[in-house]
């Protein structure tokens, strides 16, 4: 058994470790509002250029003109893949789980014969994957130096990948990220951004309804291809905002359950605390009435 002075010790080492985590939560706390607001603030957009593309898309899919970002190369056999982590732990399940997604799409690709190769966002990911994947990760970008994120590094993110798209290093490209619910739900999501993947609205069926008919100014190819490189970089900067928000909810319930769980060891070890002390006190009390009855 531990000695008194161990156990106060260690009782004085939980309280310091609670205190830490307390203040954590709080600070998550304070980040999270700030990051919900921007990325609720972006779905509006995002999906506005989402709903726009997919109009668009459904005419100009079939084109022979039509985007390579629209239709693909015809191949898809090199895949590029984007993962969106945080520069910093402590936030539970948050790196891991959008890493083990991540993880098993590159190894089923490799099981089916594709070259795979991997962009880290953030260094989580980067120390989740370098062990197994160490040799096709070609690039990793750093958020460190970023107080909040903005709509420039995703455009830097995004251009590194046209770039490879156009030069035909790559086929396919897919971000993966966390969107954010609530604090305690941050749901891992791989968004496939070349070619261009669109979400069917709810209760659309082109075969039952008429299709909505817009009017464009320029031409609607025109715009098509001005925007399909622009929604890669939107999209990207929506992932890093939900990302953004969702480590601050996970960092918030992590550290939550740690203040709680220190608490609880703090009163464990303080009652066996007592207890020991009382049976130390007992043992000496009887040693001395021992050694008076002896005398």
């Amino acid at each position: 058994m531990a000695s008194l002075k161990e156990l106060r010790n260690r009782i004085s080492s939980v309280k310091a470790t609670q205190k830490i985590t307390k203040a954590m939560q709080m600070v998550a706390a304070a980040k999270l509002r700030r990051a919900q607001e921007a990325a609720e603030s972006a779905r509006p957009y995002a999906e506005r250029m989402d709903n726009v593309l997919s109009n668009l898309g459904r005419i100009y899919k079939s084109s022979e003109n039509a985007s390579p970002y629209l239709i693909g190369t015809g191949k898809d056999d090199v895949h590029l893949l984007i993962v969106a982590t945080a520069e910093r732990g402590l936030c539970g399940g948050f790196n891991s789980n959008i890493a083990k997604m991540a993880r098993l799409e590159a190894r089923r690709l490799q099981k089916d014969g594709k070259t795979v190769k991997i962009i880290c966002v953030g260094s989580k990911g980067y120390d989740q994957l370098k062990s197994e994947f160490g040799t096709i990760i070609i690039g990793q970008v750093s958020l460190k130096e970023l107080k909040q994120v903005n709509f420039a590094k995703a455009h830097e993110i995004a251009n590194q990948a046209t770039e490879m798209f156009d030069a035909g290093d790559v086929d396919v490209v897919k971000l993966y990220f966390s969107e954010f619910k609530s604090v305690i739900s941050q749901v891992p999501t791989q968004l496939q951004l070349i070619p261009a993947s669109f979400e069917e609205e709810e209760g659309d069926n082109s075969e039952s309804s008429d299709p909505v008919v817009y009017e464009y100014e320029p031409d609607e190819e025109e715009i098509l291809n001005d925007l399909l490189p622009r929604n890669i970089a939107t999209q990207i900067f929506r992932g890093l905002l939900e990302n953004a928000a969702s480590e601050q909810g996970a960092r918030m319930s992590a550290m939550d359950n740690a203040t709680r769980n220190a608490g609880e060891m703090i009163d464990k070890l303080t009652l066996v605390y007592n207890r020991s002390r009382q049976a130390q006190i007992t043992k000496e009390l009887i040693e001395i009435i021992s050694g008076a009855e002896a005398l």
